[in-house]
């Protein structure tokens, strides 16, 4: 990673309160995510500095499910090794992973093709479904495990969503940083968020 930024970061999860309360009582572990869309591949996601984002999330996931009360559980992150996807030199290490795993399945006809990123239905502008980029990441911590490289503790990237800010603006309404952990001892800590932090103060 860029070690122009400082080593520990609040991150926020959205889940369950059942969850939550299990974690916070030291009963569990998270679990990480391993879909095949996962924007920065496998691992546990937390919203970098934004609980409010997290429990968006947890209320969107929920909302089918009135037994379950949404929840957004704190933590205190250490980036350790971290690909961190705002830093040049990280970007081109992932440029040279996808041309890698092209060059794989180009040379294997018999595996399937690489796989493309998508909106998750077709009258959504944002492109959700990120396959080809969740490939990509696999593939170069695969890479590093082969070779017996140092691996990568977490990943890290700022992600464009939702439409303008306002007209004409080029900044997206939806604009955030999220983080992928992918070695539970860099969670150092966990934490109840406050309940004035889960809502965005009123514009003055």
């Amino acid at each position: 990673m860029s070690r122009l930024h400082t080593s520990f970061v609040l991150g926020y999860h959205g889940c369950s309160k059942a969850t939550g309360e299990e974690i916070l009582a030291g009963r569990r572990d998270l679990t990480a995510s391993e879909n095949d869309y996962d924007w920065l591949g496998p691992g546990v996601y937390f919203w970098e500095a934004d609980p409010v984002r997290a429990r968006e999330w947890a209320t969107r996931k929920f909302q089918a499910t009135p037994s379950i009360e949404p929840f957004v559980l704190g933590a205190v992150i250490d980036l350790g090794n971290c690909l961190d996807l705002m830093a040049r030199e990280d970007l081109e290490i992932v440029r040279g992973a996808y041309i890698s795993l092209k060059l794989t399945r180009d040379m294997n006809p018999d595996q399937e093709p690489l796989p493309v990123n998508a909106p998750a239905n077709k009258n959504d502008g944002d492109v959700l479904l990120r396959r080809l980029d969740c490939a990509t990441i696999r593939h170069l911590h695969e890479v590093l495990e082969e070779i017996d490289e140092h691996p990568f503790d977490t990943v890290r990237g700022l992600f464009t969503e939702g439409g303008p800010l306002y007209p004409g603006s080029g900044f997206s309404a939806k604009a955030h940083v999220q983080i992928t952990v992918r070695s539970l001892g860099n969670i150092k800590a966990y934490f109840r968020v406050a309940p004035d932090q889960l809502s965005y103060p009123p514009l003055a």
